[in-house]
């Protein structure tokens, strides 16, 4: 992306977010009314967003899951995203590639989720967490300066419980670095909400989410985890945290409704809302077929999510694409969308409603999976590469036997290859709006008594 300003890396040797331990931010006056929440998120054609964060986001998977839904809701307006997560980094680290990694992107909008290693992995202290405090800070007042609206995530959860599960001699069960560690998160996560709140910003509670969820599966399998080393969610418990920043955006959940009702004396009425088209109806009180055009994709996820997609009921909660027949004469009736046996449904069943989104034999299924593996693909040959380069180059910062020609000679090696990566990114995004465009899709239903029901996807 040319945007990026690459000849700014050389900045960073000169960059050194030097703070005191024991500093304390100087008192703010109190409000004197407390702004509204932010109600939703607005992006137009063009506009970028940036996922600032740790190693949590350096894995580069809520974020490609948010791209994805961006992707299947959004077809035709074209959004920019960009991964700002760096492994191991706390709020001073943030504050210190701000200006190269955050605000050379220009973006609208920066989610941050940080704290996971701000806490130290110890108990709680005031020294740790006014660090934290002053950092976080200063990080929401960057925001603001450069234009753009932070949306604050609480740090996620430490699964303690995975110490018993699978031992760790250098972090045992009982040690204080996992015994208070979850609660401590508590406290960070429950401060950062209150000053959301304070200046009027959306606030994503990633603790509750993924505590509440692993709290309620545990009931029935006291091994179930989403966090197997008690760091880093894997891509069932980053589908939970996807799920938790969709639903704080307030953003359109449904992708269409289409609706076909019988009136014995005008024949069949068929509308996908909102902003569909429908056309070419024909039938009787067996047959329908018509086309129609939904304005957006599901949004489906990669196989290896499959068990946070479900657990969060996803696909109806963020997803709905209902599918209602009424009028059909009792039996049975094959589904077919683009000649393809999508499945065999009880006329009752139809005049109620099925949910599309979950029968992976529908085009619409196929064509959104399609949208998340090449998205799948971009952060795992651009995305990902890019912030491995980010990360050495804070492992080269931070090498003690360093010198300032050699990390001036890193930055340098690094140019190109960030340069690559950015165009390679800029290639995929390319490709995956191409291939979210919606597509007008012909719909039969045919009577076809004896045959067996049609199942919806597990997934």
């Amino acid at each position: 992306m040319k945007r990026i300003l690459v000849s700014s890396l050389a900045t960073l040797l000169a960059t050194s977010a030097v703070f005191a331990a024991d500093a304390k931010p100087a008192p703010a006056a109190p409000p004197t009314d407390l702004k509204p929440f932010v109600e939703g998120i607005n992006l137009k054609d063009g506009d970028t967003v940036v996922f600032l964060g740790d190693s949590i986001t350096h894995q580069c998977l809520y974020t490609q899951y948010v791209e994805d839904y961006f992707y299947t809701r959004f077809p035709n307006v074209h959004i920019r995203f960009h991964n700002a997560g760096v492994g191991g980094d706390r709020a001073v680290d943030a504050l210190a590639r701000f200006d190269q990694d955050v605000a050379a992107y220009k973006p609208k909008y920066v989610t941050i989720l940080l704290g996971m290693n701000d806490g130290g992995y110890k108990q709680w202290d005031a020294t740790t967490f006014q660090n934290y405090e002053r950092d976080m800070l200063k990080l929401l007042d960057r925001i603001k300066e450069i234009g753009a609206t932070a949306i604050v995530m609480g740090p996620t959860m430490f699964d303690r419980a995975t110490l018993l599960i699978k031992p760790n001699p250098k972090n045992n069960f009982d040690s204080d670095k996992s015994k208070y560690y979850n609660a401590v998160l508590a406290f960070y996560g429950t401060y950062m909400r209150d000053q959301a709140a304070e200046r009027g910003l959306a606030y994503v509670d990633m603790f509750a989410a993924l505590n509440d969820l692993t709290a309620k599966q545990r009931l029935s399998d006291p091994n179930f985890t989403m966090i197997p080393d008690s760091v880093h969610p894997d891509p069932n418990g980053q589908c939970v945290m996807a799920t938790a920043l969709i639903d704080a955006l307030h953003t359109p959940h449904a992708v269409a409704m289409t609706t076909a009702t019988l009136d014995a004396g005008k024949g069949w009425k068929v509308t996908c809302t909102p902003a569909g088209k429908v056309a070419d109806i024909q039938g009787d009180a067996e047959h329908l077929s018509f086309t129609a055009t939904e304005p957006c994709l599901p949004w489906i996820l990669p196989t290896e999510a499959a068990t946070g997609y479900k657990l969060s009921i996803a696909g109806h909660h963020y997803s709905s694409e209902p599918f209602r027949v009424q009028g059909l004469a009792a039996g049975k009736y094959e589904l077919k969308i683009d000649g393809q046996s999508v499945g065999v449904l009880p006329a009752a069943t139809l005049a109620v409603k099925i949910e599309l989104q979950n029968y992976d034999k529908a085009p619409q299924y196929k064509q959104a999976l399609a949208v998340a593996e090449l998205n799948k693909e971009k952060n795992a040959k651009a995305m990902k590469p890019l912030r491995d380069q980010y990360l050495g180059l804070k492992f080269k910062r931070m090498d003690k036997k360093g010198t300032p020609e050699s990390l001036a000679a890193f930055i340098e090696e690094m140019k190109p290859k960030i340069e690559k990566l950015e165009k390679s990114k800029e290639e995929y995004e390319q490709k995956i709006y191409e291939a979210a465009k919606p597509v007008a899709h012909k719909y039969e239903l045919v009577k076809a008594d004896g045959a067996a029901p049609a199942a919806a996807a597990t997934k």
